[in-house]
């Protein structure tokens, strides 16, 4: 599915409909090995898909790695094969983070109990786009926007045996979003951001 496909606006049964529901991240890799995890809170749906936004001291877990944030963030699953993580006040000066996934998968959680009433997950598949605050030490070295991991992208395509329309689809989507990142378009534009995290402070 490319960038440009819209995001159905209808309700599934599968996805949440009530701000401050947990949701459940649950990302993995080609093989089905477990990637980054956390939960955080459903804040609603506009044109580009659906908002989760998550608040400071969230833990992130991946096998081996984690940490707990510095910064408040919002979390966009759209009907295409990314995921934005947009942040507020990153200590490194960081603005956007766009994992290129497969298509986001949504599921309720029956009897979740403590834990996250939905989850939602997808592959990773290695490339990001990523935006830095002007002056920040990476925009300085790598510029403001920029794709990243190309090199993780070109192993794993090897090692995975990506497929060839699904290695041509990433590296289109990827071109495409530093395209509209750089031309600072929805929901790349700072208001949009900015309302979905007015939704989560007030939760």
């Amino acid at each position: 599915m490319s960038l440009q496909q819209r995001v159905d606006q209808g309700v599934s049964p599968s996805q949440p409909t009530e701000p401050g529901t947990v949701v459940g991240g649950r990302m993995r890799k080609w093989d089905g090995a477990p990637h980054w995890r956390y939960d955080g809170a459903y804040l609603g749906r506009d044109e580009h898909g659906l908002w989760v936004g998550y608040r400071t001291g969230t833990l992130f877990s991946r096998p081996g790695r984690q940490f707990h944030t510095k910064n408040p963030g919002l979390m966009l699953f759209g009907d295409v094969g990314w995921v934005a993580d947009i942040y507020r006040g990153h200590p490194r000066g960081a603005r956007l983070y766009i994992d290129l996934t497969t298509i986001p998968e949504w599921r309720a959680v029956p009897d979740a109990g403590d834990g996250p009433a939905f989850e939602v997950s997808a592959v990773d598949m290695d490339l990001d786009v990523l935006a830095q605050d002007p002056g920040s030490k990476r925009a300085r070295t790598r510029g403001e926007s920029f794709v990243d991991d190309e090199d993780e992208f070109a192993e794993h395509t090897v090692k995975y045996g990506y497929p060839p329309d699904v290695v041509a689809r990433v590296r289109a989507d990827a071109d495409a979003l530093l395209a509209t990142v750089r031309a600072g378009e929805p929901p790349y534009d700072g208001p949009t951001a900015a309302r979905w995290f007015a939704v989560l402070d007030a939760l």
